[in-house]
């Protein structure tokens, strides 16, 4: 009897110091730690607030999954006389490849809450703060996203910051399981002269709906032969290129299914998608259109459809990119044979009004140009004299 219990009582101190040791790998419950608001730029690009170390002015940052680090704008660094140091490490972007230098150590405070020990690269950012409008100071990635769980809430416009750990997703969404390494990698399925699997980087810095590369398109054939492409202008990190802009018949993540997507294509010439391992990226012009929340730890992006989910696309081509330059709204690089260049318009013009509604900011006159199909009325001004033009833009869909 003795040996019984003596037995019975060395199974229940096992027994606890196994449940102790399991504990010990219970990740605790995630705590909230800030919510900070934000506004949205074209294609739906999250830009936020901040403020650096104990600087007193708050800085425009884009919060973006694209992105392997955290950065700086040049012009920024140089205003707020901060020395980084010399150039050390390459990085890439579609419009070319930059070697950078760091700012170490420093601290971003989001309201009340500060994130330390963050290793800022700098790069010239003027190609964004041009293509938006307001400044960009710098772009927000792996080095903060890494750290927390964010809940990206589209509908309120707000980010909530939460410690890793145990979370409870809400209901009636869909759990991705994205590869992430520095940067998240999915797969979606996409059709239209033929459907296939789609290797992409999951990139909510990018304003717009997909991205594909041309060797993709080239080897997959997937997209119908007889689909016109647009010629455009697209930004990324390096600088202008390039772009065809189309359609291709639908776009599936998870159970999500979008018809009619708007697409763009470029020519990789620096690598960014590492093909034939990726296809290109799908941007925040799809993901806009779910309240998302992101959780590197686990290797997981949550979805849950918004109230912007069946928001329709844009399907509008005039061959206009707009950039504020001085203060102005100029055009960019004119396409041979678009509507601008139809219409007589140029590279430098100066866009005074559309449809004779004047006054308009940067992004009103792209929404302007955006929001109506068929003649559009362009007052501009080039080398100092008001001009008017007729344009014809195309809606894409129905070519």
């Amino acid at each position: 009897m003795i040996r019984l219990r003596f037995i019975c009582w060395v199974l229940c101190v096992c027994c606890f110091f196994h449940a102790a040791a399991q504990e010990e790998f219970i990740d605790p419950p995630s705590r909230h730690l800030v919510t900070i608001p934000f506004v949205q730029f074209t294609g739906g690009v999250i830009v936020f607030k901040a403020l650096l170390d104990d600087f007193k002015d708050s800085l425009n940052l884009i919060l973006d999954t694209g992105s392997g680090g955290i950065s700086l704008d040049s012009t920024t660094v140089e205003e707020l006389k901060l020395k980084p140091g010399a150039p050390e490490r390459i990085i890439r972007g579609i419009g070319g490849v930059r070697k950078v230098g760091f700012l170490k150590n420093h601290r971003l405070k989001l309201e009340n809450y500060e994130i330390d020990s963050l290793d800022f690269h700098i790069i010239d950012y003027d190609v964004l703060t041009s293509l938006y409008g307001q400044k960009i100071d710098g772009i927000v990635g792996y080095s903060v996203l890494s750290r927390y769980i964010l809940k990206i809430n589209y509908e309120k416009q707000e980010i909530g910051f939460y410690t890793r750990g145990t979370i409870k997703y809400p209901k009636g969404g869909y759990l991705m399981r994205p590869y992430i390494r520095m940067l998240p990698y999915s797969r979606s399925t996409i059709n239209d002269n033929r459907k296939r699997a789609f290797n992409y980087l999951f990139d909510l810095g990018a304003g717009l709906t997909v991205l594909f590369s041309d060797d993709f398109m080239n080897d997959s054939a997937f997209l119908k032969p007889r689909r016109k492409q647009y010629l455009k202008q697209g930004e990324g990190l390096g600088g202008r290129v390039d772009m065809y802009f189309t359609v291709m018949k639908s776009l599936r993540i998870g159970p999500y299914k979008f018809r009619n997507v708007p697409v763009n294509i470029f020519s990789d010439d620096y690598n960014v998608t590492s093909y034939p391992s990726l296809g290109g990226l799908i941007g925040n012009e799809i993901f806009r259109r779910f309240n998302v929340i992101l959780n590197y730890e686990k290797q997981q992006v949550h979805l849950t459809p918004n109230q912007f989910f069946n928001a329709p696309f844009d399907y509008a081509y005039s061959g206009i990119e707009l950039y504020l330059l001085n203060g102005a709204a100029v055009t960019g690089k004119v396409p041979l044979g678009s509507p601008a260049d139809k219409a007589g318009l140029k590279e430098g013009d100066e866009i005074i009004a559309i449809n004779n509604r004047f006054g308009m900011r940067l992004d009103d006159l792209k929404q302007a140009l955006q929001s109506n199909y068929g003649k559009v009325k362009i007052i501009y001004r080039r080398n100092g004299e008001l001009r008017t033009t007729e344009m014809h833009v195309i809606n894409i869909l129905r070519k």
